[in-house]
């Protein structure tokens, strides 16, 4: 069975870790749940308000940046970061 691991790291310390079901969570859903766990675990209201700020505008910043490396692994944040790997798990 195929599983979404999300994990959250602040520096080097893992402050979250679990595993749902693919099927759970679009793509896109899981965008939002990484940038939503990011601004909880570490943002202030200002720096949350300049993520969703648009590009050009002077409070802009990229601190909840959706980056993807090689599929399936998708990350957001710097410090806390969250990343989320598609697992394969035998039950």
């Amino acid at each position: 069975m195929r599983y979404w691991h999300i994990e959250g790291y602040e520096s080097l310390t893992k402050i979250y870790d679990r595993k749902v079901k693919i099927g759970h969570f679009s793509e896109k859903q899981l965008q939002s749940l990484l940038m939503t766990l990011t601004a909880k675990a570490g943002l202030s209201f200002d720096e949350i308000v300049g993520a969703y700020a648009s590009k050009r505008s002077k409070i802009s910043n990229n601190l909840l940046f959706i980056q993807r490396d090689l599929y399936p692994v998708i990350s957001c944040g710097d410090n806390p970061h969250f990343i989320a790997r598609v697992v394969d798990i035998n039950e």
